[in-house]
């Protein structure tokens, strides 16, 4: 018995139109033949890795959050380390390299291409024709170098993703195929940008003395250059996430282009920063302060975010005529706030409370107390943005000079939360008068040359 014949359906009017019948599109793989190759060759016949990793600590006793990739190719790198005095400097997401899926984020080691065609043949000409040394700053957040022992979350994961990110890093290094070291700030130190820790570093490890950088033709070029959003062509380009690159650049004192001015020669956008050191001159060091002690007893109240420069402006203003001081983050408890001022105001000294206060409710409480004591009340009111408390939050926190009491940095929660219970203090809530303060650095012009660079 013969087997069964199928009839084949006739193809519609539709299908014959199409002849041959259509192929079958390719989607891009992010992985090169050279890598498919090198994955199947024996370890033994594989060139060398030229990329050397070492780590490196922002302060001592602490762990390493630097990571910091050095490439040397083959011939080597002939001519001592300090002589090229120009520097050009690169961000690394978003600047040199892209995800080749599209991702925004990618783990994958082999999840990349180059920003634009362009990119590794201008790098080799900076640093064979132009006499550049050439080095890469990058922001790398998501690595954890070393994992904190308390936390939960499984070891093996953020291994995993620095070997990712240190296989991506050799690659790119590889194909650049010049001299070139990798800066990887992991943490929310010294080293992270816009802070100038990672060019310190640089420095340090090729012999050069900051002073003796051309810095008037060193560039640093990165995606991160607070542009506007703008419409091109009916369609909106989002604003950058961020000003740090072109703020490192600024605390350098370097040139600053994104990768589409440096690389494809498009035109400057218009940039904003949400914090701009301009708008806070040097207001020397004797500036006049319009306070002064009204009451033979009196308990004032400040009023401000934390980082305001309440605690700085009790030392050096009201410490002098007499006022005593309580602050919940030596006392620990509101408690022994109150019950500390109690004290004190029943042995006849003027008191300042220096907190936040940042709503009626809670500045109602040390009214009541004041009145119970018959201690008239004032107020200052640190009229300080938000944005600048965070700057001198971090300040304080990163450099010990700033920082006799030995402060912590605190947590964007800390600013959030301040500015939503604030409300403006009036002299109806039962104080004798409100001091506005807006804000001045007032500090010695060595104090200035830190504050007034951009941390955040």
């Amino acid at each position: 018995m013969s087997p069964p014949t199928t009839k084949k359906r006739p193809a519609d009017d539709k299908d014959r139109s199409v002849s041959p019948p259509p192929l079958k599109r390719k989607a891009q793989s992010a992985i090169t033949k050279s890598a498919v190759a090198n994955f199947f060759t024996p370890t033994s016949q594989k060139p060398k890795d030229r990329t050397t990793w070492s780590e490196r600590s922002p302060a001592e006793g602490v762990p390493a959050t630097l990571l910091v990739g050095k490439y040397v190719p083959e011939k080597g790198d002939e001519e001592a380390p300090n002589k090229r005095r120009k520097v050009a400097a690169f961000d690394l997401d978003s600047t040199l390299i892209t995800s080749a899926s599209g991702k925004k984020h990618s783990d994958s080691a082999t999840d990349w291409k180059w920003w634009d065609r362009s990119v590794p043949a201008r790098l080799k000409e900076l640093y064979n024709d132009e006499g550049y040394r050439v080095i890469i700053l990058t922001n790398q957040a998501g690595l954890i170098l070393h994992p904190d022992p308390k936390s939960k979350a499984p070891r093996s994961h953020s291994t995993q993703r620095v070997t990712n990110f240190k296989q991506k890093a050799n690659a790119v290094l590889t194909q650049l195929d010049i001299p070139i070291t990798l800066y990887g700030a992991t943490g929310k130190d010294i080293f992270r940008k816009p802070r100038t820790g990672m060019w310190r570093e640089m420095c340090k490890d090729y012999n050069l003395d900051p002073s003796t950088i051309d810095l008037e033709k060193s560039i640093f070029v990165g995606d991160a250059g607070g542009r506007k959003a703008f419409l091109q062509n009916g369609k909106a380009v989002p604003k950058d996430f961020s000003c740090s690159d072109r703020n490192l650049a600024e605390n350098i004192g370097i040139q600053f282009k994104t990768p589409e001015e440096f690389f494809l020669g498009e035109n400057p956008r218009d940039f904003a920063r949400d914090f701009d050191l301009i708008n806070f001159p040097f207001a020397g060091e004797h500036e006049k302060i319009k306070f002064e002690k009204k009451n033979e007893q009196e308990l004032v109240l400040f009023c401000g975010p934390p980082g305001a420069g309440k605690s700085t402006f009790f030392w050096k203003h009201l410490k002098p005529l007499g006022f005593e001081r309580v602050n919940q983050d030596l006392l620990k408890s509101k408690d022994m706030c109150f019950k500390t001022a109690t004290g004190l105001l029943r042995d006849g000294e003027s008191v300042v409370v220096d907190a936040t206060n940042p709503d009626p409710d809670t500045r109602a409480q040390w009214i009541t107390l004041a009145e119970k004591h018959k201690v008239p009340i004032r107020c200052v009111w640190f009229r300080t943005p938000i944005q600048l408390c965070e700057h001198n939050d971090v300040v304080r926190s990163l450099n010990k000079e700033l920082n006799p009491e030995e402060r912590q940095p605190l947590p964007k929660l800390a600013f959030n939360a301040f500015a939503s219970r604030f409300k403006e203090p009036k002299v109806k809530e039962g104080f004798q008068d409100i001091v506005e303060l807006d804000f001045k650095f007032r500090g010695t012009k060595e104090d200035y040359e830190i504050w007034g660079k951009y941390w955040l």
